[in-house]
Order: C-alpha cells, then structure tokens, then sequence
C-alpha cells in the first residue's frame, strides 16, 4: 500500500488489489474518520460505521471484478464524507438481483450504497472507472 494524507485536502490510499486490499482499505478508512470525527463528530454514532461499510463494499467490488492497483480517497465535502474507488476495469457496474444461493453477489448497490448514500456516480477514466458516494456525516 501507498498512502498520502494532507489536511488541506483529499487523502488516498493505493493498493496492490490483492487478497488484504478490503481490510486494509478499511483500516486505513478508520483512521481517516477518526482524524476527521476528532474535528467534527458524525451526527449519529453509526455514520462511521456505515462509511466503514461503504469503504468496505466499493473496495471489495473493485478488487473482485477488476485486475491490478485500486486507489481508495476519502474527503469531508458538503458535510458529508466523500468515498471514491478507482480501479481498472472499464466495464462500469450494473444492478443485479440478489443471489443468496449462488454466491455471486449483487446486494451492494441497492443494500448499501443506495440507502446510505445521499449521491452517487459512476465515471469512467482512460484505464478503467471510478466510483464516488457521498455519506451524511
């Protein structure tokens, strides 16, 4: 993992995409939110950990369905925190039925990114996509 903070701004995290790439991605995302909740407490105690969850998600999905680096930034913005994941699969995700037998997946974007976040958007960038959520704080 390479990681970059700056107060004045976003702070990123690469990783490799493998195997630990979800966890670490969340532990990094616990100590961002810790810095920030030290400076402004989330309206209720269970914001951090649906951002935690949301991290978790994103991150999970780009190391499952894209080869190589994910880059994983977090922002306070609009009084919400800002969760991105890049990674380099161009195919941009598309809703699927839940599959509790199969093992396939397909709760994330209506279980937990929809409900939680106040927006969302999917871009694409030379090399692959990026997805941002923005969560109340």
């Amino acid at each position: 993992m390479t990681a970059a903070s700056s107060r004045s701004g976003p702070w990123y995290a690469a990783f490799d995409g493998g195997p630990g790439t979800p966890l670490h991605a969340r532990e990094s995302a616990a100590a961002f939110l810790t810095a920030i909740a030290d400076q402004a407490p989330p309206a209720d105690a269970t914001r951090f950990d649906k951002a935690l969850l949301v991290v978790s998600e994103l991150v999970t999905n780009a190391v499952r369905h894209a080869p190589g680096p994910v880059v994983l930034t977090l922002d306070a913005e609009d009084g919400g925190i800002g969760i991105t994941v890049r990674d380099t699969s161009p195919v941009l995700p598309e809703p699927r039925s839940p599959d509790l037998l199969g093992g396939t997946g397909g709760f994330g974007w209506s279980a937990i990114i929809e409900p939680l976040a106040i927006d969302f958007d999917v871009r694409s960038h030379p090399g692959g996509k990026e997805i941002h959520a923005l969560l109340p704080w």
